[in-house]
């Protein structure tokens, strides 16, 4: 049961920290899908960092997902081109570069070595403080900090309200003296900052390697379900990430449980209810949801 509650805090608070990214990026009207290859590259530059120097890897995570993000912002706001597709692309572009890369630091110190893995045993043992049988992770604080943040930025400050603005009627902010394209800058940069950070989180999860010919295994998307099932707001969307979470916990440690290991349910079975659970629920309130009314729709000074 511990170590339950141990996985489900720490899928959430990827999950969570991911899902706040797209929550900023899509209330200022930009429609980030491209968070799975933000959190692919988060996830190589904190892991090749950690193997390197293992002090800054959190920071270097945020870092690269911030500059990865950059592709986003340009394409879609300054050229205006079609959110979707530059988020599908950076997917793509985010996996396969980080398998080449690896593969390419890897054989540069062992010809023989063509794996995609990188391990980061010792280092990780640094963000571990043991409390009883408990393995306390130091970002599930950092999660829940992000989340107090997001919401006091979010409704209690004249940004938040501003990138709202533009997301809900950019020409009305725009009438009043709001930059659009600075505070669309501002909500996608924000989702690379926190992307970036969940990447280290996710793979950092219970395992002292990774193989980036993975990817990040959909959380990228799923972050995205946690984002749309939670309404775009703060509070809603840790509530669904604890859901989630809970779920893909599950299928780390359903063997501890004699119940479900009488069941002999395949282990991929328990693997997949994460996504079928969130194609379950996104069924069923996909048309109540409150999106951001301006989203994916480049702005357009001139138009009004």
């Amino acid at each position: 049961m511990v170590l339950l509650i141990q996985y489900t805090i720490l899928f959430a608070s990827v999950l969570c920290l991911v899902a706040l990214g797209g929550c900023f990026s899509e209330h200022s009207g930009v429609i980030n899908l491209g968070l799975e290859g933000i959190m692919v590259m988060g996830a190589l530059g904190g892991a090749v960092t950690m193997k390197m120097l293992p002090a800054g890897s959190s920071a270097v995570s945020i870092i690269v997902g911030v500059l990865y993000s950059t592709l986003l912002a340009v394409a879609s706001i300054n050229f205006k081109a079609d959110q979707t597709l530059i988020g599908t692309a950076m997917n793509l572009l985010a996996t396969a570069g980080a398998t080449v890369f690896v593969r390419a630091m890897n054989a540069a110190e062992n010809p023989d070595n063509v794996s995609t893995t990188i391990q980061y045993i010792q280092p990780k043992k640094a963000f571990l403080k043991y409390i009883g049988g408990f393995e306390f992770n130091w970002f599930m604080l950092m999660a829940i900090i992000c989340l107090v943040a997001a919401y006091i930025i979010l409704y209690k400050t004249k940004f938040g309200l501003r990138l709202m603005a533009c997301g809900e009627n950019p020409q009305a902010a725009d009438s009043v003296g709001i930059n659009v394209y600075k505070m669309r800058w501002a909500g996608v940069l924000i989702s690379g900052f926190l992307g970036g950070l969940g990447g280290i989180v996710y793979i950092t999860a219970g395992v002292s390697e990774w193989k980036f010919d993975m990817g990040v295994a959909g959380f990228g998307f799923l972050s995205l379900a946690v984002m749309i099932f939670g309404q775009w707001k703060p509070q809603r969307i840790a509530l669904a990430a604890v859901l989630f979470g809970f779920f893909r916990a599950l299928s780390n440690v359903y063997t501890g449980f004699d119940f479900l290991a009488a069941m002999n349910i395949p282990s991929t079975v328990y693997n997949m209810m994460p996504y079928i659970i969130s194609l379950i629920i996104l069924a069923f309130t996909s048309n109540n949801s409150k999106a951001p009314k301006a989203e994916g729709i480049p702005y357009d000074k001139g138009s009004r």
